[in-house]
């Protein structure tokens, strides 16, 4: 009896422990199935499935004909299950090549043991995918299989290079636009991505017999630009020229439909592959990728005579055969303002324009009076922007009307105490010459569905009319002049009547002018009589001796013209054809019988003052040029100036053989290929400028050689 108390006790104890297990386990189980039963949900989808986003196919970007400009192609993600590399610094040193990865970024992605896939890089071309492959399958990426998987991706793909470049934008590796029209029109051409939700064994292979989720991506809209994609290459090819030739800071062309504001071409040097820019130098990048078309703010220089001249006549203050008298200077306000040459001395209000005479302009100014010169310029969209569809649009400086004095209306009148970007110029200019109206310059032409049908078209809008139709008239009768007689007669083709002005500006550093340093200008639209196109071409501060309008910008807008006009289906019209000659080599000549030569020929002769034998000279020898054309000689020794189209070699050292080609094509460069694999070396080297056509020769070798 006294034993079987201590049973009872034991036997009782162990019933009450049971009991606390039991409610122990049925706590645990309850808290399992409610509390924690979604996250435990979602850890097992996570160890069971990959979820991946499946991006939309971004649209393209075509030109005005449907050619095109920017597509998307197909690229993909790869990543690394971390547990299933065997020797890390073998895989890092294999793969890192291929992917252009350092050694440093792989082994640090591969440190994340918890995870079954960590990204290594995306918008990874298919050639480098295929190499991938073929290394894992010689088991030389020291990886068990399926240590690297593949997802699809989309990569933007620029086929024309540095084409177009700053206006067309860029986008970011999430295939969102950062800049240009990719920016702009982001909403129509992103599209909306879809899911990939796919069954993986213990293995992370995927299950294809089971269930898997697949939401379709919806592609972009297509846009149809105004850009003519061959405009926009007559228009590279000649600043190509110029920024070599001018050894210019910068250079920009602009062309439009001068009766709807279409834009044409927009082109600007120095510019960058868009297929490889430099991302690794954000400033330089941003400086690369701005608009400055549309951004940056110039003083304009004699090109703004053209409204000047054109508000003059308009308001009545003038007419084509007013007289005048340039004795080289004018005061206002006790200030002496010059001409920029001799005097001109008599001379009518047609012949000031063709002279670009500083005091006539100044008087006009003055005559209109602040309020009734205001009134004008505001009409011509001057102090606001013209609202093209581009974003980072400046709005140009103008002096507010209650705070400006005759001094700075005097200044504005030929150019100076103002400041416009080049758009805000050329749009009205164009409101000069196509009877009055101001047009609001736009690039989108069209908006388009997959099908091709059409979900938007922009129309034509006029901003103002600022000048009535027989000023307009009057204007392009006299602007064609300046080119005919004045001093833009390098911009002239013999068989064309071609109008415009050129122009040249001050530049400005700390609030101060730099000495000897200038943006040279040519404004011109063609035909004369009946504009199709206008054109303005700028070079800011070309590196040399003399860098006015009519010897830097007018011979490559005349270049510009010379190829555009009969593609647009404009024949030399008939009337009073120009005699062109053919200019001789005047190099290595005494300047006194360079000189002597081409005025016997019909040359307008200009030197540099500095030497008694001709060293160089622009244009080239064998060029032609109308009779009282512009011939420039330098004799002071100068690096040689050549016509020749110089492209920009790209650097094609971690691509495949199939990119490297791709890249060096688009520049229109040959390539030689030594060996097999990756590129690691070329020469020419990255950076130099060559010839087109020009044979880079590549030494390709596989990543396991390195």
């Amino acid at each position: 009896m006294p034993t079987e108390l201590p049973i009872r006790r034991r036997v009782f104890t162990l019933l009450v422990l049971l009991v606390f297990l039991f409610l122990i386990l049925t706590i645990r189980i309850v808290t399992l199935t409610t509390v924690e039963s979604v996250a435990l949900t979602q850890r097992g989808i996570r160890q069971w499935t990959r979820d991946g986003i499946v991006y939309a196919r971004r649209g393209d970007i075509l030109d005005t004909h449907g050619q095109m400009l920017v597509m998307s192609a197909t690229a993909y993600i790869v990543s690394v299950n971390p547990r299933k590399v065997t020797d890390e610094k073998l895989f890092a040193r294999t793969v890192g090549p291929v992917l252009k990865l350092s050694e440093e970024s792989i082994l640090g992605k591969l440190s994340s043991k918890a995870k079954a896939s960590v990204t290594l890089k995306r918008q990874v071309s298919r050639d480098d995918v295929d190499i991938l492959r073929k290394l894992e399958q010689s088991q030389e990426v020291e990886a068990n299989a399926g240590a690297l998987l593949y997802d699809e991706d989309v990569r933007r793909i620029y086929p024309r290079g540095a084409f177009l470049v700053q206006t067309l934008g860029l986008t970011n590796i999430d295939s969102v636009g950062q800049s240009g029209l990719e920016q702009q029109y982001e909403s129509l051409l992103r599209g909306t991505t879809g899911r990939s939700l796919t069954s993986v064994d213990a293995r992370s292979q995927a299950i294809y017999d089971s269930e898997n989720l697949y939401v379709e991506p919806t592609r972009g809209s297509n846009i149809k630009l105004t850009i003519d994609a061959n405009i926009q290459e007559i228009c590279e090819k000649a600043m190509r020229e110029c920024f070599a030739v001018n050894k210019a800071n910068a250079v920009h062309a602009i062309a439009m439909d001068p009766y709807t504001g279409a834009i044409l071409a927009m082109c600007s040097k120095p510019d960058y592959d868009p297929n490889n820019p430099p991302r690794n130098n954000g400033e330089e990048l941003q400086s690369l990728m701005r608009i400055k078309i549309i951004s940056d703010a110039y003083e304009p220089g004699s090109t703004f005579k053209v409204l000047t001249a054109a508000a003059a006549l308009d308001s009545g203050v003038t007419t084509p055969s007013d007289s005048f008298y340039c004795n080289a200077k004018i005061k206002v306000d006790g200030d002496t303002i010059r001409c920029w040459g001799s005097p001109h001395k008599a001379e009518t209000m047609t012949q000031a324009l063709q002279n670009s005479c500083n005091p006539v302009f100044v008087e006009l100014a003055l005559r209109m009076g602040q309020e009734r010169m205001y009134h004008y310029l505001k009409a011509f969209g001057l102090g606001n922007r013209t609202q093209v569809d581009l974003q980072g649009e400046g709005s140009g400086i103008l002096i507010p009307v209650q705070s400006v004095k005759n001094v700075d209306l005097a200044r504005i009148g030929f150019g100076q105490s103002v400041a416009v970007t080049p758009l805000q110029l050329i749009t009205a200019a164009c409101a000069v010459v196509n009877g009055g109206h101001l047009m609001r310059p736009y690039l989108l032409k069209e908006a388009l569905a997959a099908d091709g049908s059409i979900l938007y078209r922009t129309l034509p809008k006029v901003v103002s009319t600022p000048i009535s139709q027989e000023t307009s008239q009057t204007m392009r009768e006299l602007l064609e002049l300046v080119v005919s007689k004045g001093g833009a007669k390098n911009a002239a083709i013999s068989g064309y009547r071609i109008g415009g002005k050129t122009g040249t500006a001050q530049v400005y550093k700390e609030g101060r002018i730099v000495r000897d340093v200038h943006i040279g200008s040519f404004f011109g639209f063609a035909p004369a009589n009946d504009p199709r196109i206008a054109l303005l071409v700028i070079v800011d501060e070309a590196d040399m001796p003399v860098d006015y309008g009519g010897t830097t910008a007018a011979p490559f807008a005349r270049q510009i013209l010379e190829d555009v006009l009969p593609y647009l289906g404009c024949m030399p019209q008939n009337g009073e054809p120009q005699t062109e000659v053919v200019v001789p080599n005047m190099i290595g000549k005494p300047l006194w019988e360079a000189r002597k030569e081409l005025h016997e020929l019909g040359f307008a002769v200009l030197d540099d003052g500095q030497g008694e034998q001709v060293a160089e000279q622009m244009p080239a020898s064998g060029a032609s040029l109308v009779l009282g054309g512009q011939v420039m000689l330098y004799t002071n020794p100068q690096e040689p100036l050549t016509m020749v189209d110089l492209v920009f070699v790209p650097d094609v050292r971690g691509l495949s053989m199939v990119e490297a080609a791709r890249l060096l094509r688009q520049r229109e460069l040959e390539m030689a290929i030594e060996g097999s694999g990756i590129a690691v070396s070329q020469a020419p080297a990255p950076g130099e400028y060559v010839p087109r056509e020009h044979v880079v020769t590549v030494n390709f070798q596989m990543p396991n050689k390195w």
